[in-house]
């Protein structure tokens, strides 16, 4: 049963926001703690993630030519082998049966040639029919200029493909042209077939001071001739990075593979890198023209639709002929301070793979992570029926609160106390979720999980939800607090937050998944409409004594029809030995 402390709530979280952090006056946020507090050193093994994708030690960031290939997935990454800061970068490798345990590899791509000898940057992989394969990326060479580089297996009868050989005519397309910058010019996608026969891919460029993804056609993946006109272009940037494209079916959470035929009615997705997070365009690939044409074009691009609203980055997708389905992953960096990454000898997650798709309405990509991740989950937790009145707080027990999987779907008793959305607020979600926080009551939230939490709630990270009331349509704000998560010093903890809509009228549900790993919290608010990975680093992980909670800050009751919480299994990634 759901017990009532308002009061109690209302004061430890009041308390910890005020006496954390003061504003200085350039309203800047500067933290400070009791000098007499003593804070456990930040170099623990036990900030390191049990089942998401790292390296043994190092840096890590892009995930490089994710594919499923001859029974095996394969992960290639952006590493640096000498240490945990970056540069020196090459593509590290490793490969799973299940998208969850992995086997690391030998070094896939190094900083051997004229065309890569200052970085091996990232890239995509494509195959070509007779299950031909070719990974072409970005290399960095003597002038710092970017040009483009293939490589393919060295030897096909290897199942894990640990060896590949550089092609001849490297570099297979140069920065070459008026107006393109040298200095900014990578990272292309995954081939596609044209109606010609010809092979495409997108690279991203700057191009007269635009951002664009241009275009490049070849008969055989080898010799490139750059098309006339960009894929896409807009003025908003100055550069878009990691640029992905690919089809989508409204409503079919399944995949397409772009080397074949794209069934009609189905849209097409572009999405770029830039302002430290993932963005995307939804619309058409007019196939006559050769272009992208977005179903909608905003001039201001902190209204373009996100992939994730946290630390997430990179991310590249790869279509699944195994299950028929696309699926995401995305790099997430460490946010405490370099020096404590040296310290610890490693920097750098990978997100869980998540499926993506498009939504019904053909507006919106969803996101779930892979079902594979449910085989670490251990001993369950069922709660149904709770109700929380205002302040109400329940707490999960029984599940470990450093390994877990939560799903919780929060049930509204009316929605008639709903606050006004204002539009502005689309324009600084983060901003909004600073002052709309957990301790903030509203008519109709905030509601949702509190996670690592320390005994007293000193630190806690907060993931929650609000109702908003526009004019058309109901508007849920999901936020993931973190300025609460760590008594640390010198961490960046942002409250990350991103709004969806919701047809508050047909259901009344609104549902909450979130993986808890050591460091990392994972959330899916909506069926996956809004996604938001954060990085904590609570002195109580390192002392061993963390809470989860179910809460209601808000006006209105809100039930919990269902519950559930389970222990996840350390996965095996990346251990020495097991190749």
């Amino acid at each position: 049963m759901a017990q009532s402390w308002a009061f109690f709530l209302l004061l430890v979280l009041c308390f910890c926001f005020v006496s954390d952090l003061i504003c200085s006056s350039n309203g800047e946020r500067v933290f400070l703690y009791p000098q007499s507090q003593k804070v456990s050193s930040i170099v623990s093994q036990r900030y390191r993630t049990a089942y998401h994708f790292q390296p043994p030690k190092n840096w890590i960031n892009d995930p490089n030519g994710p594919m499923y290939y001859n029974g095996i997935y394969h992960e290639f990454y952006q590493y640096n082998p000498n240490g945990s800061v970056w540069g020196n970068i090459v593509w590290g490798h490793s490969v799973s049966t299940d998208l969850i345990n992995w086997i690391p590899l030998e070094t896939a791509i190094e900083r051997d040639t004229p065309s890569d000898i200052n970085g091996c940057w990232t890239g995509s992989a494509t195959i070509l029919p007779g299950n031909r394969l070719v990974i072409i990326y970005t290399g960095a060479d003597p002038e710092k200029r970017q040009v483009q580089n293939i490589v393919v297996p060295k030897n096909l009868s290897d199942p894990y493909l640990r060896e590949w050989t550089k092609a001849g005519n490297n570099p297979v397309i140069q920065p070459v042209g008026p107006g393109l910058n040298s200095g900014q010019f990578r990272d292309p996608t995954t081939g596609w077939i044209g109606p010609d026969g010809l092979w495409r891919i997108a690279v991203g460029a700057e191009l007269n001071g635009d951002s664009a993804a241009l275009l490049y056609k070849s008969k055989d993946f080898l010799n490139w001739t750059r098309v006339d006109h960009s894929l896409y272009s807009s003025n908003s940037s100055s550069m878009w990075e990691c640029p992905d494209f690919f089809a989508v079916l409204p409503g079919n959470n399944g995949g397409l593979d772009l080397s074949a035929a794209i069934p009609n009615g189905a849209k097409h997705v572009l999405k770029m890198s830039l302002d430290s997070c993932d963005k995307y365009m939804i619309g058409v690939y007019d196939l006559k023209s050769d272009i992208f044409i977005p179903d909608t074009v905003l001039d201001d691009r902190r209204l373009w639709s996100r992939i994730d609203y946290g630390n997430f980055y990179a991310s590249k997708s790869f279509f699944d002929s195994k299950k028929g389905r696309r699926i995401i992953w995305g790099w997430t960096n460490e946010t405490d301070s370099s020096s404590d990454d040296v310290a610890k000898g490693w920097a750098g997650i990978h997100a869980i793979p998540r499926t993506i798709w498009l939504d019904s309405h053909g507006k919106q990509l969803l996101q779930w992570p892979v079902e594979e991740v449910e085989s670490l989950r251990g001993n369950e937790i069922n709660h149904q029926g709770l109700e929380l009145k205002k302040g109400g707080l329940f707490e999960i027990k029984g599940a470990d609160s450093f390994q877990a999987d939560v799903e919780i779907d929060f049930e509204l008793t009316s929605i008639d106390n709903a606050d006004p959305f204002d539009p502005s607020w689309l324009l600084d979600v983060e901003k909004h979720c600073r002052e709309a926080g957990a301790s903030v009551s509203g008519g109709i939230g905030p509601f949702g999980l509190v996670v690592l939490a320390s005994d007293n709630m000193e630190e806690h990270t907060a993931v929650h939800f609000r109702v908003y009331k526009s004019e058309h349509k109901y508007m849920i704000l999901m936020c993931s607090d973190l300025r609460s998560s760590s008594l640390r010093p010198g961490l960046y903890t942002p409250a990350y937050g991103g709004f969806f809509e919701y047809d508050l009228e047909k259901e009344k549900k609104i549902s909450l998944r979130t993986l808890i790993d050591r460091s990392a919290v994972e959330s899916f608010g909506g069926g996956g409409r809004v996604c938001i990975m954060a990085r904590v680093y609570p002195v109580a992980v390192v002392d061993g004594s963390a809470h989860m909670y179910a809460f209601n800050n808000g006006s209105a009751t809100v039930r919990v029809p269902q519950l559930r919480a389970w222990s996840m299994r350390r996965a095996q990634v990346n251990v020495k030995g097991m190749e």
